[in-house]
């Protein structure tokens, strides 16, 4: 599994917008600044970000984004499950249930079903706002 920059820079978008929430919208252009990422790439994020009720959206003069909930009720597999799909390490996990036709047979299916769970157990319980807090811990996250 390898998480592209739609997924990265969607978790950078939301530590972006919890840092600097001030109750106000914030534009995707200073978003765009700050995280040196393209607006128009941005806007792609922030729309399935929005759709799915993780941003608040307002347009027009004073308008921008801001998160809908708190930054402790985010968590990372949410927010990469939206941008980059299943987390699973190998194609036959990506569908519930598994329709490989080896499935009863194969060998290595119990493995790649534990990595899988190791995977979404550790996304599942870091937050945007255990982000925010480890800018300060170097070591926070250790397997």
């Amino acid at each position: 599994m390898k998480i592209s920059t739609k997924g990265r820079y969607a978790i950078r978008v939301m530590i972006d917008l919890a840092e600097h929430n001030n109750g106000q919208f914030i534009t995707l252009m200073d978003i765009a600044q700050r995280q040196e990422i393209s607006e128009k790439y941005l806007e792609a994020i922030v729309s399935i970000l929005s759709k799915n009720n993780l941003l608040v959206s307002l347009r027009g003069k004073g308008g921008g984004y801001k998160l809908a909930k708190t930054p402790d009720q985010y968590t990372i597999k949410t927010i990469l499950m939206l941008t980059e799909g299943p987390l699973a390490p190998v194609s036959c996990l990506a569908n519930k249930p598994n329709g490989c036709l080896r499935a009863t047979e194969c060998k290595t299916l119990k493995m790649w079903e534990g990595l899988e769970q190791v995977i979404n157990d550790y996304l599942e319980n870091i937050t945007v706002a255990d982000l925010l807090d480890a800018r300060n811990d170097s070591d926070y996250y250790v397997i």
